[in-house]
């Protein structure tokens, strides 16, 4: 469920309340990536059944949604507001060819995320083919505490911001290797802060192993690219050998290019 004390006025009286539900229920679609009824999206919101069917019936009315029986899904229509931030984000487009070409390189996915209301949010990716249980792509969302670019994302950022996002966010175990205790975490970010990247080890997902390094401009952390891979064919050691030092270059590469 999302949070609805976000969508909450909390006293502003330029806060639009029926635009923040709206969205809510736009998001829960990427979330869930298949049609929904009325009531599935009041419980992945947390918004009431009345107040979801008048968001839909206003998403169909705009060509945004459509309406099969029961279920609802999202029309191509919503593909302008993702596109319209890619292609406005100087991050985003610099990076994407950057990353093709790290992919064919070594042949893995690879990504670029930024920090964005506790998640990572993914922006650019070039991905290979092979299957696996958590499907991304630009506009995934994962959490920080236990993904490779959230480490090197919650590294770059002042202690007390540390401490603030550990005690309210859910700290779950994702797989028995996931680290959830806060002074482990914040000891983790420190290591990060001080080698420059992060290694995660099926900690998101069994069988699941990632990489990722900051893109830092002026001393300060803007993303993070990550490359991932399956522990069956990529060791821990040729992650820091062979993969760091690319994921190093392109780090600096984008850096360079100043995209803020």
């Amino acid at each position: 469920m999302q949070d609805f004390g976000r969508l909450d006025a909390d006293g502003d009286p330029e806060f639009m309340t029926s635009l923040a539900r709206g969205l809510a229920v736009l998001r829960c679609f990427a979330d869930q990536q298949q049609p929904m009824t009325i009531a599935q999206a009041s419980r992945h919101t947390g918004l009431s059944r009345p107040a979801v069917k008048r968001c839909l019936h206003t998403l169909v009315r705009l060509g945004y949604a459509a309406q099969d029986g029961v279920n609802y899904a999202l029309r191509p229509k919503v593909l302008a507001l993702g596109f319209a931030y890619l292609s406005s984000s100087s991050l985003a487009m610099r990076a994407q060819p950057l990353l093709d070409q790290l992919r064919d390189d070594l042949h893995e996915s690879c990504s670029l995320g930024v920090l964005e209301e506790d998640e990572v949010y993914y922006v650019a990716r070039a991905e290979v083919s092979r299957i696996m249980s958590i499907a991304l792509r630009a506009g995934s969302r994962l959490p920080l505490y236990c993904t490779s670019m959230g480490r090197v994302l919650l590294a770059g950022q002042p202690r007390a911001l540390q401490q603030d996002y550990l005690r309210r966010t859910p700290l779950e175990a994702r797989t028995a290797k996931t680290v959830t205790t806060p002074s482990a975490l914040l000891s983790l970010f420190d290591h990060v802060a001080e080698e420059g990247y992060a290694i995660v080890d099926q900690e998101l997902e069994i069988g699941l192993r990632s990489l990722a390094v900051p893109v830092t401009v002026n001393g300060r952390v803007i993303a993070a690219l990550n490359i991932g891979t399956q522990v069956d064919r990529v060791s821990v050691v040729e992650l820091r050998s062979r993969f760091l030092p690319a994921l190093r270059r392109v780090a600096r590469d984008l850096a360079a290019m100043n995209p803020r």
